[in-house]
């Protein structure tokens, strides 16, 4: 029974498999900027699809395990502050929000932050529904300048809602993708709103997760830490090969 219990991957191995995920994707976006159709571009841009599934997934459960949701949240607001200057350095977009559009002002874990918040908002006794869904609405409107828009927020509350039920996990989490695939196909580029589909990489990977961490403490610290420092690097390469141009969308 306890062999059986360690199949399929922890926590740790499948958030390896994000870091290299995004870690493509980003240097994709960098290198050769724009929307571009080549089909090894293309697909470089499908396998980072794969991470914020997987980071929405594990704010779900670090949720769930935190032993104090205020270090946890306060954790990841300052990560998100730290990440902002980070991201939009990366990819040539002001620093100073919406100076150019209401898209992709800051990056993710923003997004990550307000999904946080609105778990703790579902799962209080205190508050009575349409006081929930006017907070859900509020998160909605602050974190939709984020990349992934406030599509991460409800996915990361739909994911921790049905926690246990992965079937409903993953159809909730791909409904917002959708969402998020008409935005991008209707507003910004139709190629790449399909792109955002292939975030279903992610579905068989999280079916393989085993529920255990892995034997290293220190995985949360690395993404703190690897997180705003790859993307300096992206913007130093976007500085060395194309200069200061922005090089996405909300730049």
């Amino acid at each position: 029974m306890e062999a059986a219990a360690k199949k399929g991957l922890n926590s740790n191995q499948l958030k390896l498999i994000a870091i290299i995920a995004m870690t493509v994707d980003h240097l994709a976006w960098v290198i050769w900027p724009g929307y571009q159709t080549q089909w090894w571009q293309l697909a470089l841009h499908c396998i980072g699809r794969i991470t914020a599934p997987t980071m929405w997934f594990f704010v779900a459960e670090g949720y769930h395990y935190t032993h104090s949701f205020k270090k946890y949240a306060l954790r990841l607001l300052a990560f998100a502050v730290i990440s902002h200057f980070a991201y939009d350095f990366a990819f040539g977009i002001p620093f100073i929000p919406f100076t150019t559009t209401a898209f992709n002002q800051t990056s993710v874990i923003w997004s990550l932050f307000w999904g946080l918040i609105l778990l703790k908002v579902n799962g209080s006794d205190k508050l009575v529904t349409w006081q929930k869904i006017s907070i859900i609405f509020i998160a909605c409107a602050v974190s939709f300048c984020s990349d992934w828009s406030c599509i991460a927020t409800m996915a990361i509350l739909y994911i921790g809602t049905y926690r246990g039920n992965f079937n409903k996990q993953m159809t909730w989490m791909m409904i917002w993708v959708a969402v998020y695939a008409a935005v991008y196909f209707l507003f910004i580029n139709k190629v790449y709103a399909v792109i955002q589909l292939f975030a279903a990489l992610a579905i068989p990977l999280l079916k393989s997760y085993n529920g255990e961490r892995g034997s290293w403490k220190g995985m949360k610290w690395l993404f703190y830490i690897y997180y705003p420092s790859h993307l300096i690097i992206c913007g130093i390469i976007r500085l060395l090969l194309h200069g200061n141009i922005g090089i996405m969308i909300g730049s």
